[in-house]
């Protein structure tokens, strides 16, 4: 397994990430926990240390195997988790980027994951509707009280993350240390703005579902 740097965080990850989304079966699909183990057990006798989740994979049920497997070495690895997507079908802010949503989002991540911070957070989705300042600010809160070390962006266009980027680099704040979309050879949408854009920034891509789902 060769190592990569999470773009300007310092952070070493292994050039192969595992996604968890398949972890659980309130969705009517996936691993049990003992089969989701197993599977972390294989990607990490190949070295692998970087895995990626969400609080909305299968309502927080993945977040709390995952959070069984890592509690006894914690610090061995990199996880990264997401908020934005709705967590509650009867709350209106339990959706969108906004700080409230960040907020309840991250300390219900923190507490199924069995941790007291994240190496990584991804904003899920782009809502439209947080101003660019606001998000930025309140990522950078998160960071300097030791909530997450990096943040990442996920699933939105290439033009968000240069004006939050900029926007953070003259407040003072922390910007987005990588982006992280869906590419496969059936699927190219990211390929000529946010793969050439990420090139040109140095931020590290992350392609997911990189078989197109099984096709």
């Amino acid at each position: 397994m060769r190592y990569r740097l999470f773009g300007p965080s310092g952070i070493r990850v292994s050039e192969i990430c595992l996604g968890t989304m398949s972890f659980g079966d309130v969705w009517g699909f996936g691993a049990d926990e003992k089969e989701s183990h197993r599977i972390v057990d294989a990607f990490a006798e190949e070295g692998g240390n970087f895995i990626d989740t969400a609080n909305k994979y299968h309502e927080g049920q993945t977040e709390e195997i995952l959070g069984r497997y890592i509690a006894t070495d914690r610090d061995h690895w990199v996880i990264g988790s997401k908020y934005t997507l709705a967590i509650r079908s009867d709350d209106p802010n339990a959706a969108g980027n906004s700080r409230k949503n960040l907020r309840q989002s991250v300390e219900g991540s923190l507490r199924r994951l069995g941790t007291d911070y994240l190496d990584i957070l991804w904003v899920h989705a782009w809502d439209h509707t947080c101003a660019v300042e606001e998000v930025m600010r309140a990522l950078d809160d998160l960071v300097h009280a030791g909530t997450t070390l990096a943040v990442g962006f996920s699933d939105g266009p290439a033009w968000v993350v240069a004006q939050a980027n900029a926007v953070a680099s003259v407040r003072g704040w922390t910007g987005f240390s990588g982006l992280q979309f869906p590419c496969s050879l059936i699927d190219r949408t990211a390929a000529p703005e946010v793969m050439t854009f990420a090139d040109s920034e140095r931020l590290p891509f992350l392609a997911w579902a990189p078989t197109g789902g099984g096709y």
